[in-house]
């Protein structure tokens, strides 16, 4: 007789698989909308063909990305960010806190996944309709970052001297992406530690 898994374990257990198996179709649901936006274009591309690719449903593509802009505008990296953020030990000044932040999450990233980020910045550069619907998710991360600041110096985050910090690193972050989305060869990630250290001295 083959032993049972306790109830309780069942239940911790149980949500993490279904997770994982969520966050892997989520994946290959935009891996495989940025592929055809890629080839056929963004306005030459429709969800029912991303479904078929991605061997889902529409209704499943709907259900992860509520509109087509979606599937390339994520804000996955917002919380994570905000979270190993904070965890930063509060004698590091912000700007190292940042970094440190930004290099663990980084480090956490697949190659593949790496490549992902780059394709959906060459779209969001080349494809005009992206480009001006970005300025609102940029605009809202940014906003993110100003609060996560403002948590950590005990600030408001709608202080002049809180929202220029972050506009300051979240340009910073802007302006390596989109050099990257022009550079295959870039080292992204070092790239960026190296931007952000040139704000090394500047403190709200």
């Amino acid at each position: 007789m083959m032993p049972q898994t306790p109830p309780d374990q069942a239940k911790k257990t149980g949500p993490g698989l279904r997770e994982r198996k969520k966050a892997r179709t989520k994946a290959a649901i935009q891996r495989e909308a940025v592929r055809l936006f890629r080839e056929q274009g963004y306005s030459g591309t429709t969800v029912e063909q991303i479904a078929e690719a991605a061997e889902v449903a529409p209704s499943t593509v709907f259900r992860y990305f509520p509109t087509k802009q979606d599937l390339v505008f994520t804000r996955d990296y917002d919380l994570p960010f905000a979270m190993m953020f904070q965890a930063q030990s509060p004698e590091l000044p912000l700007i190292q806190a940042e970094r440190q932040a930004i290099r663990t999450m980084l480090d956490d990233v697949t190659d593949e996944e790496l490549a992902l980020q780059r394709e959906r910045w060459m779209l969001i550069v080349s494809e005009p309709e992206l480009w001006g619907a970005g300025l609102g998710s940029i605009s809202r991360s940014m906003q993110v970052m100003a609060e996560e600041v403002a948590k950590r110096t005990g600030r408001e985050a709608g202080e002049p001297a809180v929202r220029a910090y972050a506009g300051a690193v979240f340009g910073v972050v802007l302006q390596v992406s989109l050099e990257w989305a022009n550079d295959p060869d870039m080292d992204f990630p070092a790239a960026l530690d190296e931007a952000l250290h040139c704000l090394e001295d500047l403190r709200p």
